[in-house]
Order: structure tokens, then sequence, then C-alpha cells
């Protein structure tokens, strides 16, 4: 049995060796200069050849594809839109907003190297409690 399987891995490596790879940008062989061009010219022919044999198989007229564009337009309102519509009436009629506690904030919340620089140097710009205080304060 090992003997078999060995046997088929050096039949299959051979056939790896004896078959040539293909890829998509292949280099003239060397040879003199006028070889190399004429099988560079071989091989942009062939090229051509193929592109133009996939692009007669896959071709459609302009008509085809404008339909093809508008049906999917359509799909995309018909289907889009009303997601859209319907994930952002879920969102204001039945989402949680979350706001700031109320109350105090531990100390690690409010370390600051210097004041602010407006009146009320302990309060931040965005937040009306803390100025209504401070100017309570300062009355």
């Amino acid at each position: 049995m090992i003997a078999a399987r060995a046997a088929a891995m050096g039949a299959r490596r051979a056939a790896a060796v004896t078959t040539q790879r293909r890829s998509a940008q292949t280099v003239p062989r060397f040879g003199t200069e006028e070889q190399m061009k004429a099988e560079a010219l071989e091989q942009l022919k062939a090229r051509i050849a193929a592109q133009k044999e996939i692009s007669k198989q896959v071709h459609h007229d302009e008509a085809a594809e404008i339909a093809e564009m508008w049906k999917w337009v359509k799909i995309s309102f018909i289907v889009a839109f009303p997601v859209c519509v319907l994930s952002s009436m879920k969102d204001v009629f039945f989402g949680e907003h979350h706001h700031e506690d109320e109350g105090p904030k531990p100390d690690y919340m409010a370390i600051r190297s210097k004041a602010f620089p407006w009146e009320c140097e302990d309060c931040a710009l965005f937040d009306p409690s803390c100025w209504k205080k401070c100017r309570a304060e300062q009355a």
C-alpha cells in the first residue's frame, strides 16, 4: 500500500513537471531579437483573440444593460428605502437613549490639570446644571 502511494505521488510529480503552467503574463524565450519580437507578437495576438472570444460570449446590448440597471434601482428603492425608514422609526420609538447619570461624578472623572478658561472654572462647556449652580453661587 505504501509502495502504491509512493508510485502515485511520483506519477503526480512527473505530471506536474511536464505540464506547463499558464500565467497571465508570459515572457518570450531567449533568442535573437527578431525571434523574441515574433514570439511576443504571437502571444499578444493569442491574448487578444481570447479576449474577443470572451467578449462575444458575454456581450449585452446597451438597452439590456440599462434595463438591468433600472431593475436594480427599483429593487433598491423597494427594499432598501423601507428598511431604512423602519429601522429609524424603531430607533425613535423603541430605542433606549442613554444619558449620563445624574449626581456627582467620581473623582477620577473630573481630573483637571488646570481650570477651564471661562467664568465657571469647574464646569464643562456644555454642562448646564453645573453652570446654574456656579452662577447661583456667584450671585
